[in-house]
């Protein structure tokens, strides 16, 4: 829509106010909200101020001054105002030069974008992920300098087999048996149907809905693939509409990779291709599993680059609690066609061309979707402009490999700690284009070593269970 569209949207749907939504540099969105009636074209133009100071990550006090920059083309109607309100989204530019402001995560991603086509390869990348998330009834959790717990509940726990309901009606899903039951084992089906209807009012595309393998309100709903910064726009609301529907439920969700002990994770499967005006650019025919040689040199660079590139795909402590050999998690970096254990697999459900594409299982729905998107785009360009070759697929059941086969599979880093460490030492291929800056590494990996010193610091509960009698 063009700015003069939105205003006659929001007049035909007598909207009340406009909720200005944008998206902080570690993927949350922050908003305000502002009477219908200074919403003019001018303000497309001009912008509005706002502190940048007080956002994670950016600006520090004395610069604190930016501009939110409307993008038409995002502005529905708030499923969730009480008081129907324009929901937009905007980018973040500098109020002195104008420029988009280097950590603004959607500059980033339309950066990304701009460079795939300075580079002639492609036009377009598309990216489709699958993002997982717990759906529980009560979370609890506290830390002081004497105490450490948490508590999770679900209605779907098998831990509540034995608990007094007033009547148990049993129907507990065991771990690892949540993909996918019916009625009335998944007692979750109205819930995940109804954020399917609010996302297609929203105008994005859902594909399908179930629960996922873990016990306790595991789920997945899958949306069609669009444009990078799209699909960024697409997750971010995504995780909107499936937070606020929970809540509406009196439930809570969470994109947190591992909040259960011994039972699956959450990842965000990403579904990827490239193409050239309307010619997919992975299908080649000849080559392994019908894939074309700048798709085996795209999954040879994102091979390559997969343990740097964690720091933005696998972003917490908790992410690496996920990527443990035996929960589904794809802890080894190999490329396989069908074989869900291995990085990437290559999607075989549908012979034709324009359905050809890879798919990279290592990152998780915590990540912030523009910049983990331009991550893996700019690790395939680079495979692709470098010619690497990701060698031999391994069509095995890697967690049943013997040992010593095992250790020639190169694998993803094991801590948050390590894969900052790689992105130190990695990131030449980011810089290309001006996508990432030297600014954002930086300021990326400083937050991150902080996050993992505040785990590290801290006594954990499990560790008086083993240390308390030495």
């Amino acid at each position: 829509m063009t700015p003069k569209e939105v205003i006659k949207l929001a007049k035909d749907r007598e909207a009340k106010l406009v909720d200005v939504k944008f998206c902080d540099f570690l993927g949350t969105w922050q908003h305000f909200s502002m009477p219908i009636s200074e919403l003019t074209e001018e303000v497309f133009e001009e912008c509005m101020g706002f502190d940048g100071s007080s956002i994670r990550g950016w600006r520090s006090i004395e610069s604190s001054d930016m501009l939110l920059m409307f993008d038409p083309k995002t502005a529905i109607i708030d499923p969730f105002s009480t008081n129907t309100s324009l929901s937009i989204v905007a980018s973040v530019i500098d109020p002195i030069t104008r420029e988009p402001y280097s950590r603004d995560p959607r500059n980033i991603a339309s950066k990304a974008e701009a460079y795939l086509k300075s580079t002639g390869i492609a036009d377009t990348a598309y990216f489709g992920p699958e993002p997982e998330f717990f759906i529980f009834d009560d979370v609890r959790f506290d830390q002081t300098s004497n105490s450490a717990y948490h508590f999770v509940d679900s209605c779907e726990g098998i831990w509540n087999s034995g608990r007094e309901e007033y009547p148990n009606l049993g129907n507990k899903i065991r771990h690892k048996e949540g993909y996918f039951p019916v009625r009335p084992q998944d007692q979750l089906t109205d819930l995940r149907n109804e954020m399917i209807l609010v996302m297609g009012e929203c105008g994005i595309k859902v594909e399908r809905e179930h629960h996922e393998v873990a016990t306790a309100g595991q789920a997945e709903i899958d949306v069609r693939f669009d444009s990078l910064l799209r699909m960024g726009d697409i997750t971010m609301l995504y995780k909107y509409i499936v937070k606020n529907v929970a809540r509406k439920y009196n439930k809570t969700v969470t994109f947190m990779p591992k909040p259960l002990f011994n039972d699956n994770g959450s990842g965000m499967h990403t579904h990827q291709s490239l193409w050239k005006g309307d010619k997919p650019l992975f299908a080649g025919g000849k080559g392994y599993a019908g894939l074309s040689d700048i798709a085996l040199h795209y999954i040879g660079g994102l091979l390559k680059h997969a343990r740097a590139i964690a720091a933005f795909t696998n972003p917490t402590n908790n992410s690496y609690k996920r990527l443990t050999p035996g929960f589904e998690a794809p802890v080894n970096l190999a490329y396989s066609s069908r074989n869900r254990s291995a990085a990437i697999r290559i999607p075989t459900y549908s012979p034709s061309p324009k359905a050809k594409r890879i798919e990279f299982r290592p990152p998780d729905p915590a990540a912030n979707p523009y910049i983990a998107f331009s991550a893996m785009l700019m690790a395939g360009l680079d495979g692709i402009q470098n010619k690497i070759h990701p060698g031999e697929p391994l069509d095995k059941n890697i967690y049943e490999l013997p040992p010593e086969e095992l250790a020639s599979v190169p694998s993803m880093p094991a801590s948050l700690q390590e894969a900052c460490d790689e992105l130190e030492k990695d990131h030449e291929f980011l810089l290309k284009g001006d996508v990432f800056t030297e600014d954002v590494i930086e300021a990326w990996i400083k937050r991150k070593r902080d996050e993992f010193d505040q785990i590290r610091l801290r006594p954990h509960p499990y560790e008086f269970f083993m240390y308390y009698d030495v």
